[in-house]
């Protein structure tokens, strides 16, 4: 059976998967496989390797008579058309828990890089600005003993209030469910999402993208934020309205943000977030230690063949095909 790759992977993934099946890989390791390479690829394919980037849908879907598995390397899928998946029979798989603390560390990092204005920094003295020691100089946020609140309790919001905690910091959180044994461990509040905003000084998000959750943070939810306050977004672009965000960063209705996703990736290089001093932008690289990018790569990897093979994939997003 032919499985195919959709981007360069590291060799433990690949050797999974060359000891049974006939695999096929795109071999550039910076850029997206081309849409008529990927199609013609998928006619013969049972099962498919993909990325965040790669957009299967049903036009996809269709081509691939012999699909039988997408086996996406990352914690989200809203690149894929599940129920397009579901109806012809095809398991979707994603790869959760794996990057869960290199996720979280990407976003603590980013909430002190923005809170301390650390790149700023970094540019002030690579341009030779720095001539004397100045009391003010390049201030920024106190983040100890601050509020985070934290919107989406899953496994990355967890792990991000476990750091928060190590700095004293004060938790709230929304979530579609109370998480009591967070509340527990952690002192973690539970707060509307209005609440939420009104009190935190940094507010971070930590969603899946969905009908429900898209553009969730607007203008009216900004609008709400201390105008000391910073936004962090590791979770996915589009649940926050950059429009909205350009301009409350612009009119310094918020003091900062910092960002590792956008609504459309790679940003285009006019975006309005370029002519911004009080924004820090990450290429989207929550996950990425090679550790964690390896062990990504070898679940989704493990998910094609054990389903290929056996009929049980490790992590199903669609589980309802296989009682079918």
């Amino acid at each position: 059976m032919k499985v195919y790759i959709t981007r360069k992977i590291p060799d433990p993934a690949v050797s999974l998967l060359d000891e049974v099946f006939d695999v096929s890989m795109w071999p550039v390791e910076d850029s997206c496989v081309p849409r008529d390479v990927l199609l013609s690829e998928l006619k013969d394919s049972f099962g498919l390797l993909s990325m965040l980037t790669d957009r299967i849908d049903r036009e996809l879907l269709e081509r691939a008579e012999n699909l039988r598995i997408v086996a996406n390397m990352a914690v989200g899928y809203d690149n894929i058309d599940v129920q397009a998946c579901t109806d012809r029979g095809i398991i979707v798989t994603n790869t959760p828990g794996v990057l869960t603390e290199a996720t979280a560390d990407l976003t603590f990092g980013l909430l002190l890089a923005t809170a301390r204005r650390i790149p700023q920094a970094q540019e002030y003295i690579r341009k030779g600005l720095w001539s004397t020691w100045s009391p003010m100089l390049l201030t920024g946020l106190e983040v100890w003993g601050s509020t985070i609140g934290i919107v989406g309790m899953g496994r990355i919001g967890t792990a991000v209030a476990r750091r928060a905690k190590g700095f004293d910091m004060r938790i709230l959180y929304h979530s579609r469910t109370r998480a009591v044994d967070v509340e527990r461990e952690l002192g973690a509040e539970f707060r509307s999402l209005e609440s939420l905003l009104q009190e935190a000084d940094f507010v971070t998000v930590h969603l899946p993208l969905t009908q429900e959750t898209y553009g969730l943070i607007g203008e009216a939810e900004i609008g709400l934020m201390k105008p000391e306050a910073v936004l962090i977004n590791t979770a996915r672009g589009g649940i926050v309205d950059e429009t909205a965000l350009v301009q409350a960063l612009q009119d310094r209705k918020i003091w900062g943000a910092g960002l590792d996703v956008f609504s459309r990736e790679p940003i285009s290089s006019d975006s309005p977030f370029f002519e911004l001093d009080n924004v820090v932008l990450l290429p989207h690289i929550g996950s990425a230690t090679i550790a964690t990018r390896t062990e990504m790569a070898v679940l989704a990897a493990r998910n094609i063949r054990e389903y290929l093979l056996s009929g049980k994939p490790v992590t199903p997003v669609n589980p309802q095909v296989l009682k079918n």
